[in-house]
């Protein structure tokens, strides 16, 4: 089983290079999976690169 690395939401809205609100509400939209810890969200790492890639991909890139 491969360890999973989960990332804040500051760190998603970095490396996507959107603002915090902007995850928050591919977070919320069910585009990005996110799991709850208390009052935050952590995301999964790979996630986050599948994510990018989709939309590389729908984009033409």
């Amino acid at each position: 089983m491969s360890e999973v690395n989960f990332l804040t939401v500051a760190e998603v809205a970095s490396i996507m290079g959107v603002s915090k609100m902007s995850v928050y509400r591919l977070v919320h939209s069910g585009h990005l999976p996110a799991i709850r810890i208390g009052s935050s969200f952590r995301v999964p790492e790979q996630a986050v690169y599948e994510f990018l890639r989709e939309a590389a991909h729908v984009d033409g890139l």
